[in-house]
């Protein structure tokens, strides 16, 4: 979905019966140049979480009070998470594919993704404005960049390492083969976008996993990105977050 398709969305959903919460629902943030993170849908709020913990004495409540967001602060403390649940967010992300790889491995979230097999249309690559250095002593992380001259060459080689994967891609589809294997010449690097749902205490500990400075870089920004959008819904359930982490954000 490009920038113009959001906006004009945003304006469908807005002039119609659906309810936009201002600075909530409906905002995008961008990342690695043409990639984003989308906020696109959301159920519930603190409110949901304090209702789904007093029903079991048989309660409710119809505002957020001092009392109540201490209520959620015991909750979070004692790790009774099953409230944490009855609050949902919906995003639309732009990554690419190796940062596609990471996120799926969380498994309690529900993905719809763009298939190559159906349509060649959007199609994109992602190269870093620098390149990092292999950790002597972390065989997954990296440890200082390259100098300006050195990621040049890198980012030269790796653009044209790229664009002949796509022609090669292209003079394929054009010669009649399927795109479901013509689509396997492409990098990793490519752009691909989807739809990912999940409940606040999933997302919270996807959060905690790929906010951690041992995280790769590119899904750390996403990470950032995302406890950003939900941060307005839920600013007291963000706060008791950072305040459990046992590292710096």
């Amino acid at each position: 979905m490009s920038d113009m398709e959001f906006k004009a969305k945003i304006e469908e959903l807005k002039s119609g019966s659906v309810a936009v919460i201002e600075n909530t629902a409906f905002r995008r943030i961008t990342l690695l140049g043409k990639g984003h993170a989308d906020l696109i849908d959301v159920m519930g709020d603190e409110l949901a979480i304090v209702n789904a913990a007093k029903v079991s004495y048989s309660k409710h409540a119809t505002k957020l009070t001092k009392n109540n967001i201490k209520l959620i602060k015991y909750l979070w403390d004692h790790r009774h998470t099953t409230p944490f649940e009855m609050v949902e967010f919906k995003f639309r992300v732009k990554v690419p594919i190796f940062i596609r790889a990471q996120w799926h491995r969380h498994r309690t979230w529900s993905y719809n993704e763009i298939s190559r097999r159906y349509t060649s249309d959007d199609m994109g690559f992602h190269i870093p404005e620098t390149f990092r250095k292999q950790a002597e002593k972390n065989k997954q992380g990296s440890e200082g960049e390259f100098n300006d001259s050195e990621n040049e060459a890198f980012r030269k080689e790796m653009e044209s390492i790229t664009k002949k994967c796509f022609d090669i891609y292209d003079k394929w589809i054009s010669l009649g083969m399927v795109r479901e294997q013509a689509r396997m010449i492409l990098p990793q690097n490519m752009w691909t976008e989807y739809y990912a749902k999940v409940d606040l205490h999933n997302l919270l500990h996807f959060l905690r996993l790929r906010l951690d400075p041992h995280a790769q870089y590119e899904i750390r920004v996403y990470a950032e990105a995302l406890l950003e959008l939900i941060t307005p819904i839920v600013p007291n359930v963000v706060e008791f977050f950072k305040e459990s982490l046992d590292y710096d954000i």
